[in-house]
This record gives structure tokens, sequence and C-alpha cells, in this order.
């Protein structure tokens, strides 16, 4: 991708996987898919709405036409901003085409203790935590909880996690839910935050995280909580987890039209409920490992599948919500490196919107917020590729390597004062010489991520100061009322 302004030229790195033929067959394959052979939606309500604007109805399986589905595309808006609560700008998202953020992921059973790095279930105070470390870090553009809450009332995982983050952090939130009810009370939480419902409206706080499942099912919760999202226009995600060879076809190309299909009934619920709200598709893609009956979470074939993706959803004039950072190895060592720093990098360079599950180890089953710590240097790292070079007569330096000539050097020259300090530096890595590693402990990398992680979670307090009495005050009311809900509910 090129601009030119005043004979500037930026060249930003981006790479194609696909020609626009294999595009063009794979975007026919999903129109195929869910015109002949439909999906399943478990929502009385979806399905009338469905019918109602031209779809086939057979019990449960619906059937898209192309017509349909055209329509719900034209209407996703090309542009959609989420905000920090705190009013700043600084941290603020804007979805559009190649314009990437990198954030951890839900749900994970188990969690890395930051104190004894050993894993053990997740619990409420590691929301607070990852949400406060994310909140320092620059690289990450949104937060996830890295985990589902085991120590509260079995139901409300997903309403605590987001309460604590969202007072932790001005990071936007991702959050997810069981139900419409604890999307409902996400929603209140994020309206009392932002100052009321016509403030939230104006300058939406997070976007809700949505997940059919594979192959080709809108289960009721999924399709009512995408539902009561378009209902209020909460940007979101509607995007499955496709396993290659188990819940879809073992080649790519098949994966491709089945996640495609499935993202694409949230896509048209949506945006016939409320046309012109943001949706964003996408989704884990992956492969089965047949020999340990296990998702790779650090297999190549996510990158290659996750940017090709990438590819066919942007032609639709849709954003991207796509993984990278996570590894299948079950502490942070070099696996973990190596496994996160390609994905990221593929990431990166296809230009995928939202890039989750920075910090996921063990195939997904464990969070650990020091593998996300790691995750931020490399997501800096990938940003230096990402933004290419800028060619122009100031950077093509020409007078200053007629003045110095053959033999001589840069060091002292205005040119090298001024531009030296765009040169990428570490946080994590290190470049010292040997005699000073040594001197400094002969510290390892994984030393001095632990050591990072450790003084932002003693040392960064986060916004939770900030936090207005009144919106406190409204969010216990809201987890005071979800747990009389819940309470009923089992009698």
């Amino acid at each position: 991708m090129s601009t030119r302004t005043n004979y500037t030229v930026n060249e930003s790195p981006f790479f194609s996987l696909l020609s626009d033929d294999q595009i063009e067959r794979i975007v026919n394959g999903m129109y195929r898919t869910l015109q002949y052979t439909g999906a399943n939606v478990h929502h009385e309500g979806a399905r009338e709405l469905f019918k109602k604007n031209g779809c086939k109805v057979d019990d449960i399986r619906v059937y898209f036409p192309p017509e349909v589905i055209k329509q719900a595309l034209s209407t996703v808006p090309p542009i959609t901003e989420v905000f920090p609560w705190d009013g700043t700008l600084d941290k603020r998202i804007r979805v559009e085409k190649k314009r990437s953020y990198f954030g951890p992921g839900p749900t994970p059973p188990y969690f890395i203790d930051t104190d004894t790095l050993e894993r053990r279930k997740y619990l409420r105070k590691d929301s607070s935590i990852v949400a406060r470390v994310c909140d320092a870090l620059p690289n990450i553009g949104y937060v996830q909880g890295l985990g589902s809450i085991s120590d509260v009332t079995n139901g409300l995982a997903d309403v605590y996690e987001f309460a604590d983050m969202i007072r932790n952090t001005t990071t936007p939130i991702m959050s997810w839910s069981f139900t419409r009810e604890g999307c409902r009370d996400i929603h209140r939480i994020a309206m009392a935050m932002a100052g009321g419902e016509e403030a939230f409206r104006h300058r939406p706080n997070y976007i809700f995280y949505g997940e059919p499942i594979s192959p080709l099912v809108s289960d009721f919760h999924a399709i009512d909580k995408c539902m009561y999202c378009a209902e209020n226009r909460i940007p979101q995600v509607y995007s499955p987890c496709a396993i290659g060879g188990g819940t879809v076809p073992a080649t790519h190309a098949g994966q491709l039209v089945v996640a495609l299909s499935e993202s694409m009934v949230g896509v048209i619920a949506s945006q016939l409920l409320n046309p012109g709200t943001c949706v964003i598709i996408g989704g884990v893609q992956s492969i089965l490992d047949m020999r340990h009956s296990i998702y790779a979470y650090g297999a190549p074939e996510l990158g290659l599948l996750s940017a090709a993706l990438t590819e066919v959803v942007h032609s639709l004039g849709l954003p991207m919500y796509s993984t990278a950072g996570c590894t299948d190895s079950k502490t942070m060592d070099m696996q973990s490196a190596f496994e996160a720093a390609f994905s990221i990098n593929a990431a990166m360079m296809s230009g995928a919107n939202f890039v989750h599950d920075n910090g996921y180890t063990e195939s997904g089953k464990t969070g650990d917020v020091f593998q996300t710590v790691l995750d931020d240097e490399l997501i800096s790292m990938a940003r230096v590729i990402e933004r290419g070079i800028e060619v122009n007569e100031e950077t093509m330096a020409v007078n200053e390597i007629n003045n110095v000539g053959p033999g001589g050097h840069y060091l002292y020259e205005e040119h090298t004062m001024k531009w030296f300090r765009s040169h990428w530096q570490p946080t994590l890595m290190d470049r010292n010489s040997y005699e000073d590693w040594e001197s400094q402990g002969r510290k390892t990398l994984k030393d001095r991520v632990i050591e990072k992680t450790k003084d932002l979670i003693e040392n960064h307090e986060g916004p939770i100061s900030k936090v207005n009495p009144a919106a406190n005050e409204e969010i216990e009311k809201i987890l005071e009322e979800a747990e009389v809900r819940i309470k009923k509910s089992n009698g």
C-alpha cells in the first residue's frame, strides 16, 4: 500500500496469500454453502426474522439466499470507534481496514499464578491483575481477561470479570457472557462507566464477543446475544473457533468456506435488526493435531489460515477478528516465543483488525499474563516492519552522504541526532555486552519478563482511583441484582 504526499512514499509491506480468483471462489463457496446447506439456528425469534426477510426455514435449518447476504454486507459500517471510558482519546480504537489492535483472549479455565508461577484455576483477583498489566502495556490495544473466574457464583464469571476489568483499565474491553442476561448486565456496567445510555451510544467503551459453533450452528445463546448487541448498537464480534479436520474440513480452503459461512449468520442477523451496527468476524482458525487430539494454537497453520481469512473478510468490507501470540507450550519458554512471534507477525502483515489470544498457553487452556508481556514486545517489533520505510529527500540523506563521503562516519551528524531516536529500542530483549550482562545477574529473557510483569503488578495502580463513585455504586448494585437473579433461577 503506497501513499505519496510532497514526494514522500510510505510503503507498508502487507502481504497477500490469495489471488483475487481464490478469494472470489471462497466467497462464492460461502454463498453456495449458506444457500444450499444452510445453518442450524436454535432461536425461534431469529428464525422468524430470517424468514420474514426472504430466507427459507425448515425446522431449525435456515437457508440464506445470496441477495439477503449481499444486502447485509452492504450496511456494515466501514468505520466504528470504541473509546476509553475516562474521556481521553489516547487509547481510542478505530475499526477500519488494515488497522491492527492486539489483546489477550477470554475464558481459559487455568492461569499462571503471578506469585508462584504455578498453574491453577483462574480466580476473580486475576481479572484485575490482567487489566492493570494491559493498561500499562503500550502495544495492547484492547483487554480480555485471560480466564474464566472460578471463585464467584456459578453463571456470573462473565459479569464479575467485566466489572473488575473496566475499573482497572482505560483500555477498551472486549467482553463475553453466558447469556443475554449477562450481556445486559455488562451493557449496564458499561453505560454506568460512560455516564449514561446516551453517552454510551455516542462513545461505546467495549466490544462484545460472541461465538457460533462449528460446523454451521448458531446456538440459542450465541444468536440471542448477537441480537441484543444489534438492538442496542453495541459493537460485536461473531466468529467461530474452527478446527481443521475436526469441526471443519481438513483442507484449508474448505475451512475458510465454513468459517466464513458461520460468521455470516451473525452479520445477517445484526444488520436485519439494526442496519449499520458494527459486526466483526473471523475467529480462531487452526488444525487438529491428530496425534495428540490437540487444537494446535502454535501451529503455523494458525497464522496461515488467519491471514488468508483476513484477506477474504476484508474483500467483503468487513473487519477481521484474528488470533496470535499464543502457544501450545505449557510455560513461557523458547517454544512459546517462537510460536507467538510467528503468529503475531503473520497477523500484523495481513492487516487483521483485532488479534486476540496474546497470552494463551497450553493450547488455549491456560492464560499467562507473563506471556502477554512478552507478546507486547513482539508486537512492537512487528510494528517496525508494518510501518515500512519512509522515502523522501530528507530520509534518503543524499546531501549527508555527500558531506561525509567515503570512509567517514555519521555519529556526529545533525541528521543522525534527529533520526536515530526513531530506531526501535527493546524493553526486554538483551543488547548488553557479555560483561554487562554477566554483571547484571546473567538474566535470561524469561527472567526479564517475570521481573517486568511483577513490577507492573506492584507499581501500576491503573485508573481504579479515577472511577466515579456513582458509577462504582451502580456497578455494585448490578452485581447484587445479578446474584439475586441467579439464586432465583436456581430455586
